[in-house]
């Protein structure tokens, strides 16, 4: 069993939590490409990391995403304290706040999946399995990646998990946004994650009340160590 160290860096700013999971992304492809080398007695095992935090009120568009589906100017970004940035993960737009658990796994992919695919589906399902601690129904949505709440009836459907990665050279970086605590009303400037016809969530929204944020990323990370079959260092 492979081991994943956890690290929760806090209330960090969108480019800071960025640029550090650029340098540990690297750290991993540059392990990869040395072991290339090497016989497979002396390849070197990769260090793997799985990042929790809270970012300050930002906007960030994937590579894929129109800016269109932006629908304030940058005045109206300042007047509400936020600001947007262009990433290089996959997916449209989507908000970050304070109270929403965003998740940044940085994997040797080869250790823990089979495909891209089972990848996604693995987040999905460690989100799925948190959601339910909390007597909360996440499914998926065909043809939509991230967590969802009725997802089959037009009128209710609601998304309450996100999810943006980015892989190259079979490590992955960049991950999920679950809404917990969230300010849900930052939702109404974009149309997240591209769509216009459906709803965003949170646990608290769900629940009526707030909800510890300790406790749900204790069961988040202990739910990803089972899914993945990893051996969480915390």
């Amino acid at each position: 069993m492979y081991e994943v160290a956890y690290r929760d860096i806090g209330i960090v700013e969108y480019n800071a939590a960025w640029q550090y999971q650029a340098q540990l992304f690297d750290e991993i492809v540059d392990i990869k490409k040395k072991n290339n080398d090497l016989p497979a007695d002396r390849q070197i095992t990769t260090p793997n990391w799985l990042l929790f935090c809270e970012h300050p009120h930002v906007f960030t568009l994937g590579k894929s995403g129109e800016e269109e589906n932006l629908l304030v100017d940058a005045l109206q970004l300042r007047a509400k304290h936020a600001s947007f940035v262009r990433t290089n993960r996959g997916g449209d737009i989507t908000y970050h706040g304070p109270g929403q658990i965003v998740g940044y796994p940085i994997l040797n992919l080869s250790y823990f999946v089979k495909g891209a695919r089972d990848y996604i589906d693995k987040l999905e399902e460690s989100i799925i399995l948190t959601l339910q601690v909390f007597g909360i129904r996440g499914e998926r949505l065909e043809g939509a990646t991230g967590v969802w709440l009725d997802p089959l009836v037009v009128s209710r459907a609601r998304k309450i998990c996100a999810i943006g990665v980015r892989t190259s050279h079979w490590v992955s970086m960049h991950g999920f946004a679950l809404n917990v605590n969230t300010d849900l009303s930052y939702f109404n400037m974009i149309n997240p994650c591209g769509f216009t016809d459906k709803a965003v969530t949170s646990i608290e929204r769900e629940l009526g009340s707030p909800v510890p944020m300790e406790q749900v990323k204790k069961v988040l990370r202990e739910k990803m160590a089972e899914v993945y079959n990893f051996k969480l260092i915390e």
